[in-house]
């Protein structure tokens, strides 16, 4: 078995590291004893999670005399939501969590974003692990320190940015997803060699079909993922400027997930997919990218049984002028205008707010 690798995220005195391997759940006591105050942390999780992973963790804890309290809530994107929210916030006040007490978010993107969000808001700010168990949320959710919840306007609109104290990605614990939520995590993935990799986005033509199966492989793409979005982190934590990048299919994405009701009908990393293949075509059509590029996008989302288009989604969409009004809710609309992360070839990303109606609608016909 491989060991471990660390990424450093130097962010100063919230500085942190993401320990990436095989069985880190297995040692996660004696890999968070050293943060704790007191021997003494809480554990917020889903069902679905609950039931593979949570005694795992306990016995864990157990085994470096870690005393430890759990709370389930829900699996699914409806939990990233006010009700549930205040639930767990409630449940970590009755549990007199303290400022110098550790929470540990065990969970997909889901968990780690509402957990965060809870623990940034807790006595103005608590100490968190994240113990990412999804492919998405060990690539991105889990690193950055952003958090927050979905509301009716759209996704993550309420939220704060509070890092986490360490990352702890066991890659094992990716075994047990299902086919299809590997593949959407594997959206995120790739959206790395995209934005600014385009040596990254060649390997993974190469490997990436062998990642499910090849724990050496699936440690180097999560280690090289979550290298990248810390190097972009550090050099801007607030999203003033290149963080941005990392939105890339995003604007498409959330619209569409948000058309689909947050629903199975479309997963966080399958609309990443489908964004940034009409990223790119949006780019192409607006001369910024060879037209080789989307094509080189689509056969690789296709090799790896992603969705890729429009048509993809199953059940009808709103028309045209109603998904280009929900991208309108995005977050990186800047007075009133639309700005989309386009690229000028794979691994060469940048921010325009240059976008007209008129092709950003001809792409979405086109993709139906």
């Amino acid at each position: 078995m491989t060991q471990p690798v660390t990424v450093h995220v130097p962010l100063g005195d919230r500085a942190y590291d993401v320990r990436i391997g095989a069985g880190l759940i297995a040692r996660a006591g004696a890999e968070i004893a050293p943060l704790l105050a007191r021997p003494r942390v809480v554990i917020v999780t889903d069902e679905n999670v609950a039931a593979l992973h949570l005694e795992p963790l306990k016995a864990a804890l157990a085994a470096e005399g870690i005393a430890h309290d759990a709370l389930i809530l829900p699996a699914g994107e409806a939990t990233k939501s006010w009700p549930h929210l205040t639930r767990c916030v409630e449940w970590l006040l009755e549990r007199k969590v303290e400022r110098r007490d550790v929470v540990l978010a065990l969970g997909g993107g889901v968990i780690g974003d509402l957990v965060g969000f809870a623990a940034a808001i807790l006595r103005r700010g608590v100490r968190f692990v994240q113990l990412p168990t999804s492919l998405l949320a060990q690539v991105d959710s889990s690193v950055g320190g952003k958090t927050g919840i979905n509301s009716a306007q759209g996704k993550n609109l309420i939220g704060a940015f509070h890092q986490p104290s360490l990352v702890l990605a066991d890659i094992s614990v990716l075994e047990t997803l299902t086919e299809r939520d590997f593949r959407a995590g594997y959206g995120e993935v790739v959206k790395y060699g995209l934005l600014g990799d385009a040596d990254f986005f060649a390997w993974l033509e190469s490997n990436a079909p062998a990642l499910r199966d090849d724990p050496e492989l699936r440690q180097k793409a999560v280690a090289h993922s979550v290298a990248m979005k810390a190097g972009i982190v550090t050099r801007d934590e607030t999203e003033q400027g290149e963080r941005a990048l990392l939105n890339l299919g995003h604007t498409f994405g959330h619209a569409l997930e948000q058309a689909t009701g947050y629903s199975d009908r479309l997963l966080h990393g399958e609309g990443v997919a489908i964004g940034c293949a009409l990223a790119f075509d949006l780019s192409a059509r607006m001369g910024f990218c060879s037209q080789e590029d989307p094509s080189r996008v689509l056969e690789h989302l296709r090799a790896m049984g992603m969705p890729a288009r429009l048509s993809d989604i199953p059940g009808d969409l709103p028309d045209d002028a109603a998904l280009i009004a929900l991208m309108g809710q995005d977050k990186k609309v800047v007075d009133g205008q639309l700005r989309f992360v386009l690229a000028r070839g794979i691994g060469d990303a940048f921010v325009s707010d240059a976008v007209q109606t008129g092709p950003l609608a001809q792409v979405l016909k086109e993709a139906r």
